[in-house]
């Protein structure tokens, strides 16, 4: 990929901004195959909650990645980077453009600038933590680790439970802080390779109105019976699984804590800032990026394959 040859294209955006239409265009005037980049997507007992294209839209276009991790699965942007990789082997010798798509702002930095070198942490090391960490409050974690690892506790919001677990675990495998191990950083598949990198940036309000017309169609699609079915599993409720958008709220639903119409209210106001929040990470994470409205996806991504191969170099601003 040296000669100045795109070696892929990174669709992302806020969820509901259209990127998995725009993937299967792509994928079907390229002769491209769509890679998922979504966190949530990738478990196969979520494909309704998630907005995970349909068998449908699959059928349009070569798909990977979507639906092939268990819910009970801790999966990790290092994990996903591994099967990346993978992916990106069986495309090429496809000789197939791939064609990335997801809100995952973790994902596409992994993929483009590399992962911090933070050691694996053994399973019998993350369960003990767990097991501690059950039945205490999200402060109390906190407070914990800044008796543990003050260096990174200080970096981490005292409501974050999800990351002040993680630094625990890190903690508890190597007996080093987590904020240590985030200078170094092995390359990512696209270190050195020129690709595309597009964000699609919907105006907000139409954004706020897709979200919430989207969660309405998610529920007459049976997002209900899917949530069922997982809390069924009486899964771990801190797996990434349990904890996306609208699940938690039906969840509550199903227990009897609170009415469908307040579930669903929660789902989408969870959804809306989950997608403010993409725009930031990705304005301040990912600058380089060439943010487009959604409409002007496709020939923005065809003006630059059909550019002169020097505008297509690494160091061109997108």
């Amino acid at each position: 990929m040296s000669d100045g040859k795109v070696g892929a294209v990174l669709i992302a955006g806020p969820t509901a901004s259209g990127k998995s239409a725009l993937g299967i265009k792509l994928a079907q005037s390229l002769d491209g195959v769509v890679i998922n980049a979504d966190s949530m997507q990738v478990y196969r007992d979520l494909r309704v909650i998630t907005a995970r294209p349909t068998l449908e839209e699959e059928a349009q276009a070569p798909h990977r990645l979507y639906g092939h991790v268990d819910a009970a699965v801790n999966f990790s942007v290092g994990r996903y980077v591994a099967d990346a990789v993978r992916t990106l082997e069986e495309v090429r010798a496809q000789a197939k453009l791939p064609i990335f798509v997801g809100g995952t702002g973790l994902y596409f930095k992994a993929l483009t600038e590399g992962l911090s070198d933070i050691p694996a942490v053994p399973e019998e090391v993350r369960e003990e933590v767990r097991r501690e960490s059950e039945g205490l409050e999200t402060p109390e974690l906190h407070r914990l680790l800044s008796g543990r690892d003050p260096e990174t506790a200080r970096t981490l919001r005292p409501s974050d439970r999800l990351r002040v677990q993680r630094a625990l675990e890190i903690f508890a495998a190597t007996g080093q802080p987590l904020i240590s191990f985030h200078g170094a950083r092995q390359p990512g598949p696209f270190s050195g390779i020129p690709v595309i990198k597009l964000f699609l940036a919907p105006e907000r309000e139409e954004l706020r109105r897709r979200i919430d017309s989207r969660f309405l169609a998610m529920m007459e699609q049976g997002a209900l019976d899917e949530v069922r079915a997982l809390g069924e599993r009486s899964l771990d409720p801190m797996l990434p699984a349990m904890r996306a958008h609208g699940v938690p709220g039906l969840l509550a639903h199903l227990r009897g804590e609170m009415s469908l119409d307040e579930a669903i209210v929660k789902g989408q106001g969870d959804t809306r800032r989950y997608a403010k929040r993409q725009f930031t990470w990705f304005r301040h994470q990912l600058p380089d990026w060439q943010w487009v409205e959604p409409e002007k996806g496709y020939e923005a991504v065809m003006g630059r394959l059909n550019a002169p191969s020097d505008s297509q170099r690494p160091s061109d601003r997108m």
